[in-house]
């Protein structure tokens, strides 16, 4: 989902009277938000509504003043505010719509002051759980690389996603999370490109006609393919992690990368109780068909190499879910295959 993609998804979710921004004066002042049990009249919702449309003017106002869009405290302050309005607005009784307003006004003060350096940390608000180690992992490696400043605001808004979905984890386990890791893992893979694509415009930018041409750039691209529950057959795989998957193969077309090479790890979860050899061969099972399949979308057999590394890599705890069937659900990040795409430009 591109991040414009994404802002459309956004502007769906809230109602008018938030993206109606009022002119109001800044305030480093903290919005309150009425009590949950008090959030039964029109007073105290109309009271809530104008705290947040206040809060949007405040970072329209940091825009008008010349911050742009892109920069990254500025889209955290809007995507922290966003996912407080979405889920005030779906009656969430958690502290999660306070927490997450506060952290917006946090950045939104810091910038209206000119604090320097702001904090790029991403807190765990409302004691969301934290999801998906690789997708924090390769949120944290894009900060200072080449061509961040392009993919900022697809990263922080990305970071709070994850806190989103860590917080409806909590509240409903992984089936209500499922559809904001589904937008981080999105935005992850959209940052990335953008910061290869910025980057190699800086490099070509600053290259000196005169100079010797400069080594081809390298890099990565990561999917993953996610199977069943004790499952490892082509038929098992969830659809969605195949367009996943067929999306960055797209980028290596559409941004003129040569594909060197394809590493694949294969994974198991850790629900099988038959011992550490038995989730190995399901990883290596995992890895082989899908091997195969990317044999058959011509890629050469030789170019791609497999390991797998059975149930000693979890990416998703889900630490007392229940019933049976929900933990099944909830682990399948770690039933997976990772798709390292290796390529040269």
């Amino acid at each position: 989902m591109s991040i414009i993609r994404h802002s459309i998804l956004r502007a769906a979710l809230l109602p008018v009277s938030l993206a109606a921004v009022l002119a109001m004066p800044a305030a480093a002042q903290q919005v309150q938000l009425a009590p949950q049990a008090a959030r039964i009249t029109d007073e105290a919702i109309h009271a809530d509504l104008a705290g947040y449309e206040s809060v949007q003017g405040r970072i329209k106002a940091l825009n008008d003043a010349g911050r742009p869009i892109r920069d990254y405290h500025l889209a955290k302050a809007q995507c922290w505010l966003d996912v407080s309005f979405h889920e005030y607005t779906r009656n969430d009784r958690s502290d999660f719509p306070q927490a997450a307003l506060t952290e917006s006004e946090k950045l939104i003060v810091g910038m209206e002051q000119g604090a320097s350096p702001l904090p790029t940390d991403t807190p765990l608000v409302n004691g969301a759980a934290r999801l998906r180690e690789d997708l924090w992992r390769r949120f944290g490696a894009l900060h200072g690389a080449p061509g961040f400043a392009c993919a900022a605001q697809a990263a922080a808004c990305g970071e709070v996603e994850l806190v989103h979905a860590g917080n409806e984890f909590n509240q409903q386990q992984w089936r209500h999370s499922k559809p904001y890791i589904q937008i981080a893992e999105e935005l992850v893979g959209d940052a990335e490109a953008m910061a290869r694509q910025c980057a190699a415009a800086e490099l070509a930018a600053s290259a000196a006609p005169a100079t010797a041409a400069a080594p081809p750039a390298t890099g990565v691209l990561t999917a993953n393919v996610l199977f069943e529950f004790d499952r490892t057959g082509r038929a098992d795989i969830r659809r969605y992690t195949l367009a996943t998957l067929e999306r960055e193969m797209a980028r290596l077309r559409e941004e003129g990368l040569a594909l060197t090479s394809v590493a694949l790890i294969g994974h198991a979860d850790r629900l099988q109780g038959r011992g550490f050899e038995y989730n190995q061969a399901l990883s290596e099972k995992r890895a082989r068909t899908v091997r195969d399949l990317l044999v058959e979308r011509g890629i050469e057999a030789g170019a791609i190499s497999y390991t797998y590394r059975g149930d000693t890599e979890q990416v998703q705890q889900c630490e007392d879910v229940s019933p049976r069937v929900a933990l099944r659900e909830c682990l399948i990040p770690n039933r997976r295959v990772e798709v390292l795409l290796h390529y040269r430009r």
